[in-house]
Parts: C-alpha cells; sequence; structure tokens
C-alpha cells in the first residue's frame, strides 16, 4: 500500500474540465501531507496533449489509457481502467472533480472498491496520516468533517471552484506510464450514438458570475432582462426550480438541490423566493444579491445585499449601468 494520491482528469472528447485541474491541486495537498506522489488519471483517445498538461499542472506521474473504446465518457470501460489501477497500485486516495461525470463515476468506483466515499468536498486535510474531507450537510447550514475506515483508497470528490487551480509550469517534467484499456468494444454495455453540442454559452457550472431568474419573472418573457443583465457581467444565466417547472426555461439553468450546485464569485437572485432546495445550490456563493418585491422573501436572509422592489425596473437599470462601466473599462 503506497500513500500515492490518485486523480482522475475529467476531460470530453480531449476537451479538460477546469475542475480537473482544481481535483490536481486538492490531490497535491493531500499528497504532500500523506509524503506521496500525486498520479494523474488520464483516459480518453488521442488524449498526449492532456497528459503532458497533467505533469505540468503537478502530476508526478501520469498513467495514459488510449483507446478508442474511451473516446466518449462511458462510466464501465472509465470505472473498469480505474478500478484496476487501483487494485494494483494501492494509493492511498483518490481524488476526482464533483462534476456529473465524476459523482456518477466516483460512487460507482468505491462501490467496486469496497471502500468509503466522501463526495462534494471543500476542505481536504491531513492529520497524523489520515485524511480528513469537510463537506456541506443540511442545505449547507452545517459542514460535515468526515474520516475514512481502514480501506483504502479514501475516495474524494471535490466541489467546483473550492480549491484553487495550481501554477502551470510548461518546464516540468514526469514520469508516463501508459496502460491498456480493460474493457472490449463488445462487452461495455452502454453505446454513444450521437452528441449534440449546446449553443455556445457561458458555463454555469464555471461561470464566476452567475444571474438567476424564478418565478418572479413572471413567464419565458421574463428572462430576457435577466440573459441581458449576465450578458453584460460575461456571467452565466440560472433559474430557480419553479421557473424550471412551469416550462419557462430548460433544465440546464436550474440552479438548487435538483439542479446545478454552483459557487460564483457573484450570484445574483431575481425574483427567487430563496426556497431551501435553491439555497442548496448557491447558498455558499462569495456574494450574493437578491432582487425581490417581498420584503419577507427567505432569501434576504442569506444576501449580503437586497433590493426590495420591481425587478423589471431595477435589472435592466442595473444593466445599463454595468454597460457602460465596463465599456469604459476596457
Amino acid at each position: 500500500m503506497s500513500n500515492d494520491v490518485f486523480v482522475w482528469m475529467d476531460q470530453t472528447r480531449g476537451q479538460i474540465d477546469p475542475i480537473a485541474w482544481e481535483a490536481l491541486g486538492a490531490g497535491r495537498r493531500v499528497a504532500e501531507g500523506l509524503g506521496g506522489q500525486l498520479v494523474g488519471l488520464v483516459l480518453g483517445e488521442q488524449v498526449d496533449a492532456l497528459a503532458e498538461q497533467a505533469i505540468q499542472y503537478g502530476a508526478d506521474r501520469v498513467f495514459v489509457a488510449d483507446d478508442a473504446t474511451l473516446y466518449g465518457f462511458r462510466l464501465e470501460p472509465y470505472a473498469a481502467v480505474i478500478v484496476e489501477l487501483a487494485r494494483a497500485n494501492e494509493p492511498a486516495a483518490l481524488v476526482m472533480g464533483a462534476s456529473h461525470s465524476g459523482l456518477e463515476l466516483s460512487a460507482y468506483v468505491a462501490a467496486k472498491l469496497g471502500v468509503g466515499l466522501a463526495p462534494d468536498c471543500t476542505d481536504l486535510a491531513v492529520e497524523k496520516g489520515a485524511l480528513f474531507a469537510t463537506r456541506p450537510a443540511l442545505i449547507g447550514n452545517v459542514f460535515a468533517r468526515v474520516c475514512f475506515g481502514d480501506a483504502r483508497p479514501n475516495v474524494v470528490t471535490v466541489r467546483r471552484r473550492a480549491f484553487p487551480v495550481p501554477e502551470m509550469d510548461p518546464g516540468r517534467s514526469g514520469e508516463r506510464v501508459d496502460v491498456e484499456a480493460v474493457m472490449a468494444e463488445d462487452n461495455i454495455p452502454t453505446q454513444i450514438e450521437g452528441v449534440e453540442i449546446a449553443e455556445s454559452e457561458v458555463s454555469l457550472s464555471d461561470a464566476k458570475i452567475v444571474v438567476s431568474g424564478g418565478r418572479g419573472v413572471g413567464g419565458p418573457e421574463g428572462f430576457a432582462p435577466i440573459k441581458a443583465l449576465a450578458d453584460a457581467l460575461g456571467g452565466a444565466m440560472g433559474a430557480s426550480r419553479a421557473a424550471v417547472d412551469a416550462g419557462w426555461i430548460p433544465y440546464a439553468h436550474q440552479v438548487g438541490q435538483t439542479g446545478q450546485t454552483v459557487q460564483p464569485d457573484l450570484y445574483i437572485a431575481c425574483g427567487i423566493s430563496g426556497a431551501i432546495q435553491h439555497l442548496a445550490g448557491m447558498k455558499t456563493s462569495g456574494l450574493i444579491v437578491a432582487i425581490n418585491q417581498d420584503a419577507e422573501a427567505p432569501i434576504f436572509q442569506y444576501a449580503h445585499y437586497g433590493i426590495v422592489g420591481n425587478l423589471f425596473e431595477y435589472v435592466p437599470a442595473l444593466t445599463e449601468v454595468f454597460r457602460a462601466r465596463l465599456a469604459r473599462s476596457e
């Protein structure tokens, strides 16, 4: 059994998810605490460049599985490679980003290995040779500190934008180890029949600024000023479950317990009452601004700044001001 820390590099068809670099930074912290190496796991097809980048971002060693069966993310072939590597090398910990793929993959791998899992962590620490993970619970009202049993590896996923991205060093060197894919195509129970590319927009999960609308926007047309403000700020547009359930905006924009969890530097909630399900997805934002006509709306209990008034008056006014100021600063 080693003190090495494995980090899965989340990527989609050769395009790295930024959460992979954040996971690598979190893994470095754990590896240094345990006195082991930081090992990147790069799975995909034609991923030589990603393997090199993983070393430049801090990996001491990289396992590379380059195979056509790994081109698009599928749970079974990805998990098979990681489980085999974990059994053969016995790392102390396995770190993944808490993306949609990472959450699914981490749970499956932990179950296959019979080890503990701490999902959606906001902090990792090593004390007396043991890993402790901190994660929000009860809609973010408390933080649970999780320790693991004797079974290894300790599997954790890290919340997006909770850990800093390590600095890239183009001159850094490391070891590359090529490994084979484990599952043949005929044995993989799922197939990718096609890929639909979404319209080019700022990613909600990666955005540093999110402007969201809720029931208070009144209908699909009410999201026009919300999007205008998000565009002016270079941010992403979100929505509450109530607006999504009403069919005013696609589910991809939903923030909350049954949608996406976001942690932007700035979150502007427009016409959102602040139901507990919505708070679960944005409560840990750096700065929260609420605009609502109801002065008693629960969202104001969590907002750093609040505007009690008609969003259709204040949002366009804010958009105009930000456009003018940002234009002058360019």
